[in-house]
This record gives structure tokens, sequence and C-alpha cells, in this order.
């Protein structure tokens, strides 16, 4: 289905005229958010190999909500994902991907006024600690220590405050060709 001049227009129309009635952020003010969720490990690039590592990812955030579309949010976050080895035959060599890691940073938030769901997307940049595996056919990557990423999310805050989001979290670690992220469930906490 492509958007044309006028849906889009009508949606403008329609977020501006509703925005003063809702919030994207839970409000302008300082929270806490919580979240937990299932860690995720990946390629980054197109390879034939279907690798990934699966495991668990928890994640806090200090949210300073600048305006109601717009909020700062420094972060920490743990995930450990182990590879999944359904791939490797007997004989063959061991490929996996795998993460553990403790990973901090900031993101930016920008918010859809919308109420009861509230689309919202992040990016930031952060470093993580830990130990990061890529082993496929074309890399051998094994690396611990420090390493920047990039953070990115995609998601939903739910409810008449917006306290409970659903999100898509990903953290892009171009040093050891992969991707790590989670699929997590959070919530908003006033700190007052």
């Amino acid at each position: 289905m492509a958007i044309t001049l006028r849906n889009f227009s009508i949606c403008f129309l329609f977020i501006v005229f509703f925005s003063h009635t809702t919030y994207s952020q839970p409000k302008k003010g300082q929270f806490i958010t919580v979240s937990a969720g299932l860690g995720l490990s990946a390629l980054d690039y197109e390879d034939e190999s279907e690798l990934s590592g699966r495991g668990f990812y928890v994640h806090g955030e200090y949210v300073y909500g600048i305006t109601k579309w717009f909020g700062l949010r420094p972060y920490a976050a743990i995930i450990i994902t182990s590879p999944d080895k359904n791939g490797n035959q007997p004989g063959q060599p061991i490929y996996q991907i795998s993460s553990k890691a403790l990973m901090v940073g900031g993101k930016a938030r920008i918010c859809a006024p919308i109420p009861w769901i509230a689309p919202f997307f992040e990016v930031g940049l952060g470093a993580s600690v830990g130990k990061f595996e890529t082993i496929t056919p074309t890399s051998n990557i094994e690396k611990s220590g420090i390493l920047p990423h990039v953070p990115v999310s995609l998601g939903l805050a739910l409810g008449p405050k917006h306290n409970v989001e659903l999100a898509f979290s990903y953290y892009y670690h171009s040093s050891v060709d992969q991707m790590c992220g989670a699929v997590e469930v959070g919530f908003t906490f006033p700190i007052n």
C-alpha cells in the first residue's frame, strides 16, 4: 500500500489536532524504566549462514522527558546469549555467534502522540563491556573488552499513561560484525 500525499496530510493533521490531549512520553519530568526480554545475537550483514544466539536481556533507563514528544534516556543493559548449534554437522567446523556484555550509553526518543498507543523511535551511542564471538565461514572474530555500539529501538508505549512498553531494541557492534538486541517488555515509574 503506497502512502500518498493526501493520506500523509490527513495523518499529519490528525496528529497535530489531537496532540494537546495526549502524552507520548509519560509526561515531562523524570522517570525510571525497567524492562526485560528475550536476548538475541545475529550477524549484521548478509551471509548465507543463518547463525544466531538466544538468551536473556535486562535493561534500565533514567528518563528525562523534556517535552511530551522528545526525551533523553541514559541506559544500562545486560545481554547474555548462547549460540544456536543446530546448523553444525559432526566433523565440520563449528560456526557460532554469542554475546555476553554490559552495555551503557544514551538515547534520544521521539514519540507520536496517540492516545493509549504511542509509537516511538530511539537512537543513540554507547559502549559495551564484555565478550563477543562471531565465527562464520567468512569471519572469525572473538573480542573481549570495551566496544562501541549504536542502539536503535522501535516500540509502543501503552496504556492511559503510556507506562507499559513493548519494544524491539538493537545494538549494532560493527567491530565484531554482529548485532545484539531483544524483544522486551518494560514498565515506567515516576521518581517523585
